[in-house]
């Protein structure tokens, strides 16, 4: 008895090919392929828009067997480009499941592949580096090979370019819910609070959930947003978003923000692109990765502490440590391969980390860089 006939495949610039079986939207798409190790928490990976422009591999084979539901979704839409797994998406086994991942996938006009060897995938992004893929879904199983190959090696990359505009908010809103909590799910935060302007280059569902959490009033505003327009909120603290793309490319627009921000001693608060934003407005560099780190698993140093966190990432890109100018101290380290991952200014309520500290999915080990935001803005009004 032949093998069934794939009816995808993931076509490489280098000429590689790797044929599976299609699930979700059919079609084609042109991306950087990254690898992603978490263990839980495919839906808000796929709906996190930090992966603008990418196609996640993930290593861990079970993708698919707790479902989907709207309570996970980071972003009203999935915003990775697609998805590799080692096997087929199964029949959801979960409470929590309000519907299946390839009828999810379907809907939302993402294409997945499945029957892949992620493991063989995962060295050569490994060792070759986050290669430009073309994506394709057709049940017929039929495949112009050789033009696949050639989109992915015309696609121009991430290098460059600015995605923040694309996954942005349109226009300024309130936020007041907070983080999840058993047995009543998420509840809104009531009161007056502590007035924070969140800069949405790409920002995660929940970390807004827990800035609300940490007694925030939270107003989110656009990744074009300039300081005059931060500060006509009367902030008691900035926060800067997580998001996709070159961060040089976004900072054309939000350093100068951020240099204005800063002119005025606010409290002021980064992550992941967010944190990059901070480190060139300070006057650092970013550079590409070679594969990035994507997983819930990183162990981070503290080097204020010495403590250790074991931390979610996802990023393609980061700040050149060895370009921190005087005055910004260098706070985390990645113990993989020690590239940056937190800065301060010192003297100032100023901080930013390389990391995920609202842990969607992953662990909860730096949930407590919200409250010490919360606590500097605290300390602020206390002061007058």
């Amino acid at each position: 008895m032949s093998a069934p006939r794939p009816t995808a495949c993931l076509a490489l610039a280098d000429g590689s090919v790797f044929y599976g079986h299609g699930f979700g939207a059919t079609g084609e798409t042109v991306a950087e392929l990254v690898f992603n190790t978490a263990m839980t928490g495919y839906q808000e990976i796929m709906t996190d828009p930090s992966y603008a422009g990418q196609v996640v591999t993930f290593t861990f084979p079970h993708i698919g067997n707790v479902g989907v539901t709207p309570e996970d979704d980071e972003a009203a839409q999935p915003v990775a480009a697609g998805m590799v797994v080692k096997w087929d998406p199964t029949e959801p086994s979960n409470w929590r499941a309000a519907g299946d991942l390839t009828g999810w996938m379907a809907r939302m006009g993402r294409i997945g592949v499945g029957g892949i060897d992620t493991r063989r995938l995962t060295r050569a992004i490994r060792q070759q580096g986050a290669p430009h893929v073309a994506l394709a879904h057709d049940p017929a199983g039929r495949f112009d090979i050789a033009a696949l190959v050639a989109k992915a090696r015309a696609w121009r990359g991430l290098v460059g370019l600015d995605l923040a505009k694309d996954v942005t908010c349109a226009q300024t809103y309130r936020w007041d819910e907070m983080r999840w909590a058993w047995p009543g799910g998420f509840a809104r935060r009531a009161g007056p609070g502590l007035r924070v302007v969140a800069v949405d280059y790409g920002a995660k569902r929940n970390i807004l959930r827990c800035l609300a959490s940490a007694g925030c009033e939270v107003t989110v505003l656009p990744a074009t947003a300039t300081a005059a327009d931060v500060l006509a909120h009367d902030p008691e603290g900035v926060f800067l978003s997580n998001g996709p793309g070159d961060p040089a490319a976004t900072g054309e627009y939000a350093v100068p923000m951020i240099r204005g921000v800063l002119a005025r001693d606010l409290p002021l608060f980064g992550i992941c692109l967010g944190h990059q934003m901070l480190g060139l407005a300070l006057g650092a560099r970013t550079v590409k990765m070679n594969h990035g780190h994507h997983g819930a698993n990183h162990p981070v140093k503290d080097l204020d502490s010495g403590k250790v966190e074991i931390t979610s990432m996802n990023h393609g890109f980061a700040v050149d440590s060895q370009t921190l100018p005087a005055g910004v101290v260098e706070t985390h380290v990645s113990l993989f391969d020690g590239s940056n991952c937190g800065i301060r200014v010192a003297g100032k309520p100023v901080f930013s980390v390389q990391y995920h500290p609202e842990a969607s999915p992953g662990p909860q080990d730096s949930h407590h860089l919200f409250d010490r935001f919360a606590a500097a803005m605290r300390e602020r009004r206390a002061q007058g």
